[in-house]
């Protein structure tokens, strides 16, 4: 059995290729949609994707099951568990609870895991040549290493109401009757790790055991114990903010996301034909530095750093409906164009190498010892809920920086807004955005911690 984990940073997303060498079959789990890797794996060690298959209709990242079963001709194998909301809408084949299937010698036994999502499912592998007993557990978003997947989702950015109570109830159940009936040694191989939006603990190692997490995971006392009402509050305290991007990404992997194929490279484009763009309704996105970004902001531009947090702050801040212009060198505009992909931002029209001759106004933070200077401002606070909580400068609102996009209206036009956030990293992407949008947007440098340290 050859067994391989890939890891995107930024999402902090595992997908997994699982092949058998002896008849050169594989399968793919829960791929991203740049599937070049799988494809680069899949050659190199001389197997053929045969099977491609998810644990759940995803929130965080638009799923490449169906642009890599398209561009393989591999059976596409999905969740219809969880009732008519939550069937996927474009042709697959149907996965139920029991069902089993083989790739080569390798047995593949099919759970309904709900909970996280109602479709969840989660995957028991059995490599027969070996035995039959169970060798490794591909949990998806249900089971991670010392958490388990947040069911409250639906509501934070789904449009559910009060979903989280049957989610935690499924999850109650999951665990107890599904997860604990499996011997100690079995592997688990979860999607997320550590900085996921997907649960509120999770651990930075890449996987764990049923009997670890058995002896050790806050909530096995509580599954085992039978208190499902202690287990449903602790789950539900504390989660992270969801971001709002979660909404879009989970319709358009139920209904299928359009698939790419072979596409041109990016084009470069001059400062006078990225300026047109730009007056034409397109928006730049600006992957300098913070420091070089501030000195002189592009117009209608949206600064998203070149680092691993790229796909996050995309996927928070970007309408997928719009054109971008990517500021980046020419080396590095192809592999942020894939980055993008991942949330599902695919209308990047080309690139231009410098800011130099683009339209453009400072955009310099002010000093925390102004502050008082700007009493007529609206502070707003960029941070979690959670980070709020924990300290706040008085007066300020707080709003997480994944859901500007859909609250412009609940803020005002008319007065100036002093975005913040933790040091300033996240501030400068928000403000940005708000700038673009036509408001009357300052930062304060340093953020709370500055302000905090006065």
């Amino acid at each position: 059995m050859y067994f391989k984990r890939f890891y995107d940073t930024d999402l902090a997303q595992a997908s997994y290729l699982l092949g058998c060498q002896k008849t050169g079959e594989c399968l793919v789990i829960d791929p991203v949609r740049d599937i070049q890797i799988y494809l680069d794996e899949a050659r190199a060690q001389r197997l053929s994707i045969t099977h491609v298959t998810e644990t759940h209709i995803h929130a965080d990242y638009l799923s490449g099951s169906r642009e890599l079963a398209a561009a393989t001709g591999a059976q596409l194998l999905l969740s219809a568990e969880g009732g008519a909301d939550w069937t996927y809408r474009f042709d697959h084949h149907p996965l139920h609870h029991g069902d089993s299937f083989k790739i080569g010698n390798i047995k593949i036994e099919v759970r309904h895991t709900p909970g996280h999502t109602p479709e969840s499912l989660s995957f028991v592998v059995t490599d027969l040549p070996r035995g039959d007993l169970p060798v490794l557990l591909l949990s998806g978003d249900f089971v991670f290493v010392g958490d388990v997947g947040r069911p409250d989702l639906l509501d934070e950015a789904a449009g559910g109401v009060d979903t989280r109570f049957e989610g935690a109830r499924q999850m109650f159940a999951s665990l107890r009757d599904g997860f604990l009936s499996l011997p100690d040694h079995v592997q688990v191989w979860p999607a997320h790790g550590s900085g996921s939006a997907c649960g509120k603990a999770l651990g930075a190692v890449p996987a764990t055991t049923v009997g670890y997490e058995r002896a050790l995971a806050w909530w096995s006392p509580l599954v085992q114990g039978g208190d499902e009402q202690a287990f449903t509050n602790e789950l539900l305290s504390g989660q992270p903010d969801a971001p709002a991007y979660y909404a879009r990404m989970k319709r358009q992997n139920r209904e299928g996301p359009a698939v790419l194929g072979t596409l041109e490279p990016l084009p470069e484009l001059s400062a006078a034909e990225a300026n047109s763009r730009l007056k034409g309704g397109a928006r730049l996105i600006d992957t300098r530095p913070r420091a070089e970004y501030q000195r002189a902001a592009p117009t209608n531009s949206i600064h998203l750093p070149d680092s691993n947090t790229l796909e996050t702050w995309a996927g928070w801040l970007l309408d997928p409906e719009r054109e971008y212009v990517l500021l980046a060198p020419a080396g590095r505009a192809e592999a942020l164009r894939r980055r993008l992909w991942m949330v599902g931002v695919d209308r990047v029209i080309g690139f231009t190498g410098s800011a130099d001759d683009l339209l453009a106004e400072p955009a310099q933070p002010f000093p925390a010892a102004e502050l008082p200077q700007h009493a007529d401002a609206l502070i707003l606070d960029v941070r979690s809920r959670n980070e709020h909580a924990q300290g706040a400068i008085p007066g300020s609102r707080q709003l997480h920086a994944g859901r500007l996009p859909v609250s412009l209206a609940e803020l005002p036009r008319d007065r100036e807004i002093v975005v913040h956030c933790q040091s300033g990293a996240r501030s400068a992407a928000a403000a940005s955005l708000l700038r673009a949008e036509g408001f009357r947007v300052s930062e304060l440098a340093g953020g709370y911690e500055a302000w905090a340290a006065g």
